[in-house]
């Protein structure tokens, strides 16, 4: 996921360097990224019929610090203390997510997936969902409410219920291919089409997101609503963590602590290249002493001052009046 997103963004910055830049979607490299993408998301997808929910979830910061090393090495970024403080806290909390999330393998059947669909446990854990996404929803349409912790705590809600689906979903074809055919229960199409919507709706809130506020911000907010959600519907529906001991249990929290500091120490006040502001020359202009180059100003019509303080527009009006 990392290389398959820096090389969209060196596609991007190779196209802006053009003289004629051309559409994005025309880059053979955009799309060479893309594919790398759709592989990793199928690797993801897969990965939800074998491994739990509360292990895999979490591993969404080695994505993150991965490409903070990608963008060093080849898209030439700076390399900050912080960044290397947030890799090494990433991948101590990786280590320990590894090592102490549930372990135990858990065939998923259609039957499985009833049985955990109309148990009490998730029934409350869904109507409690569905009245805060309301709330939430109500605020934001009817308020006009854009806040970040609104927005992509939207998206988390709507996570919860993709990762829940996305693992029903692969966990009901891996049993088809390996043991008996899962497909032809209602269950697996109810999961199916839960999968589906709920991305829909996560993509459209969490664009809202990346419009309204930087990526630096979006970027570790959405990875720890997300991965936070995502490990309760696990531990809620597929009762992941069901008798596990009291310090497993700690030192798996303590491990989902550490990855999410070492993504926001990776992100936090990472500063966009800015290309060099143009400047004006405005060369001898008798009886004033004057710049050789002066700096446009951004946040008005003039373009600079001089050195008394008088706006360069004003005494270039002055000047046509004693002619």
């Amino acid at each position: 996921m990392s290389i398959s997103l820096n090389i969209q963004k060196y596609s991007h910055v190779q196209l802006a360097h053009q003289e004629h830049p051309r559409p994005y979607f025309k880059s053979m490299l955009w799309w060479a990224g893309a594919a790398l993408m759709a592989v990793g998301e199928m690797g993801n997808f897969a990965a939800y019929g074998f491994a739990p929910i509360t292990l895999i979830a979490p591993l969404g910061c080695v994505s993150v610090t991965g490409s903070a090393i990608i963008s060093v090495m080849f898209l030439k970024e700076n390399l900050r203390a912080s960044d290397l403080l947030g890799m090494t806290l990433a991948f101590a909390g990786t280590y320990l997510l590894v090592n102490f999330a549930p372990n135990r393998s858990q065939s998923i059947s259609a039957r499985t997936v009833q049985y955990y669909f109309v148990g009490w446990q998730f029934l409350i854990y869904v109507i409690l969902e569905i009245l805060i996404f309301c709330t939430l929803l109500y605020f934001h349409k009817r308020k006009g409410m854009k806040h970040i912790v609104i927005l992509l705590t939207l998206v988390a809600l709507l996570a919860s219920l993709t990762v829940i689906s996305v693992k029903a979903v692969s966990g009901m074809i891996t049993f088809s291919v390996t043991d008996k055919m899962q497909l032809t229960y209602p269950i697996f199409y109810i999961m199916f089409i839960i999968m589906i919507a709920s991305c829909v709706f996560q993509v459209k809130f969490l664009n809202q997101a990346t419009k309204l506020y930087a990526t630096t911000m979006v970027v570790p907010v959405n990875h720890i609503f997300f991965t936070t959600s995502a490990v309760i519907a696990g531990i809620i529906f597929y009762q992941e963590f069901l008798g596990a001991a009291f310090l497993t249990v700690f030192i798996y929290i303590f491990g989902c602590f550490l990855s999410f500091l070492g993504v926001l120490l990776v992100t936090r006040n990472r500063e966009k290249e800015h290309l060099p502001q143009s400047y004006i020359d405005f060369g001898n202009i008798p009886g004033k002493q004057m710049l050789d180059k002066i700096q446009p100003d951004p946040n008005g019509l003039s373009y600079g001052t001089l050195p008394d303080g008088s706006d360069s527009t004003k005494s270039q009006s002055g000047e046509k009046k004693e002619v």
